[in-house]
């Protein structure tokens, strides 16, 4: 069998000489536990399909409750219906494993809004588990079985500025989507109305990033509003690696390695970064998040604990 390693270059910059940690986190049993993947959909290939399998042990081990997709679902270009093939062979038969037969509470990214975007959100009638009751919405404590939890996922393709996309978002049509201010002003109106002791917020693009760079707008006007309202963890995908980075009061958590990865570097704030195919296995007890990020082979690269109450 041929084991994917990183290269010299990928390992260097990000965290190679950290010794991997025992694969089993403690994770209690009572414990709100969930699984969080991006930029993955590839038809099912040999690493896709290596990163489900490690997610889907780690998703038994720590009695995951629910799946966090941090978009670019499907590449190159999103789906174009819910009977496009891609969702059988980029979806329902790679994620086979038994403990990822939970909800997929799905954002979507730039790749997405490269096909049909709204054809994802349609497919949550078609599923038994995938979850995207709009582009940006809100996902109470009683629908994940968290009391204590609420989920904003927002759609950063309709708030950052990028020529390149701007003009491919012309050419299909979805420009008229992209309005800023009513999805800024959802947010904070969902935010300062969530009673939720742990509030996270889950987006494609990263606010700060070693790798793609951070976005202006969503540092400009979304990082305030995370802060201001007591957000601990703002999860993202677009950078194809793992990054934990921790500015002011909340920690913003890449999980984009689902099945490609790209160089990262660290910058102001990082804790982690590794340019390395993997996932987020995460669970909140009380006021304490433990966050790890496991490699496709199931082993633990990364583990952080994340207060409730962050200062």
């Amino acid at each position: 069998m041929t084991v994917w390693t990183p290269t010299r270059r990928a390992m260097l910059a990000g965290m190679a000489a950290l010794p991997l940690l025992p694969a089993r986190a403690a994770f209690a049993a009572q414990s709100t536990a969930f699984v969080v993947l991006g930029d993955w959909g590839r038809y099912g290939d040999k690493p896709q399909r290596e990163v489900a399998a490690a997610m889907g042990e780690a998703a038994a081990e720590i009695q995951s409750r629910f799946v966090i997709a941090t978009g670019d679902n499907f590449y190159p270009a999103g789906v174009s219906s819910v009977h496009d093939p891609h969702w059988k062979q980029s979806f329902e038969d790679v994620y086979t494993a038994p403990a990822l037969q939970t909800p997929w509470w799905s954002a979507l990214g730039n790749h997405d809004y490269r096909g049909v975007p709204h054809a994802q959100i349609a497919y949550s009638a078609h599923s038994p588990r995938w979850r995207m009751p709009g582009r940006y919405y809100r996902v109470g404590g009683h629908q994940l079985g968290a009391s204590d939890l609420d989920l904003f996922v927002i759609d950063t393709q309709a708030l950052v500025e990028t020529p390149h996309e701007t003009m491919l978002q012309v050419i299909h049509g979805h420009l008229w989507l992209h309005r800023r201010e009513r999805q800024l002003a959802w947010l904070e109106r969902a935010l300062s109305n969530s009673r939720a002791a742990w509030k996270i917020v889950v987006g494609h693009h990263p606010i700060y990033s070693g790798s793609h760079g951070g976005e202006a707008f969503l540092l400009e006007r979304v990082a305030p509003l995370l802060e201001r309202h007591g957000v601990q963890a703002y999860f993202n995908g677009h950078d194809h690696d793992l990054q934990h980075i921790r500015r002011g009061s909340v920690d913003y958590l890449c999980s984009g390695a689902g099945s490609d990865t790209n160089p990262v570097r660290a910058i102001e704030g990082t804790q982690f970064c590794a340019s390395q195919l993997g996932f987020a296995a995460v669970a909140i007890e009380g006021s304490e998040m433990t966050a790890t990020f496991r490699d496709h082979l199931g082993r633990t690269l990364h583990s952080a604990q994340i207060s409730q109450t962050n200062a």
